[in-house]
């Protein structure tokens, strides 16, 4: 089936930026694919839609065969993708959520760091390669990669920075991959019709952010959301936060 609607997936959307993310992409006549861990949670969310259209994939990111039933699902329904929000992430490092504690590179364990990288990085890159032939078969694709502020080497190295006290190894340098991720897959495709982004959403009110994050989730949601709306006069291979560049 080929579908003329403007179809979306997101990932890890069955709650905080992403589920945000997903129903502003919904008001705006679009049909969102929410990523979800299991059948409960994806008939759950997909209610709480009611009049919006939507529905769900089971699709844990570390897991390519969830990436292939994803594909399967998508093609057979929609015969393409025109927007992919890789949003699900993990933070597992031992700091609490302001990354208040000194510095534990030195005795951040491997496994931590791998499976940091498994959630935030390896899991981003299988997924979209598995979705980027449906990609290029929509119209205007976009791909948006949720980073953070934390993956900016610029910031990190500078005394002055208001992150530069935030060294939460795993996380941190996962966030830096992905966005050379970004840069790298932009530059790919600059000369075709799909635009590749990555987003910090900001310091938000969630379970990975915690209550005294100062941003409520649907501020944290319109970075992503506007991204993957770009026209197609917008940006590609950015670094972006409510429409400011971010230094990499």
């Amino acid at each position: 089936m080929t579908s003329a609607k403007k179809i979306a997936l997101i990932t890890g959307a069955n709650r905080g930026i992403g589920l945000e993310t997903a129903r502003e992409l919904a008001k705006k006549g679009i049909h969102v694919i929410i990523g979800v861990r299991s059948k409960d949670s994806g008939e759950k969310t997909v209610a709480a839609f009611k009049s919006l259209s939507a529905s769900y994939v089971i699709l844990d990111v570390t897991k390519t065969a969830d990436h292939k039933n994803a594909f399967d699902y998508i093609e057979k329904e929609f015969g393409h993708l025109d927007i992919l929000v890789n949003n699900a992430g993990v933070y597992l490092d031992n700091l609490d959520a302001s990354n208040s504690k000194p510095n534990q590179t030195s005795t951040t364990s491997l496994e931590v760091i791998r499976r940091t990288f498994d959630a935030n990085f390896f899991g981003v890159i299988a997924l979209t390669q598995t979705m980027l032939p449906l990609i290029k078969k929509a119209p205007t694709g976009r791909i948006v990669n949720l980073s953070s502020i934390l993956g900016s080497q610029t910031l990190h190295s500078d005394p002055n920075s208001m992150i530069y006290e935030s060294k939460a190894f795993a996380y941190n340098s996962s966030k830096v991959a992905l966005n050379a991720f970004t840069i790298h897959l932009a530059h790919e495709l600059k000369d075709t019709n799909i635009k590749v982004n990555s987003a910090h959403p900001g310091w938000v009110k969630t379970d990975m952010g915690g209550a005294g994050a100062m941003m409520e989730v649907t501020d944290g949601a319109q970075t992503s959301f506007s991204l993957a709306l770009l026209p197609d006069s917008g940006p590609t291979g950015g670094f972006f936060h409510r429409g400011q560049i971010l230094p990499w």
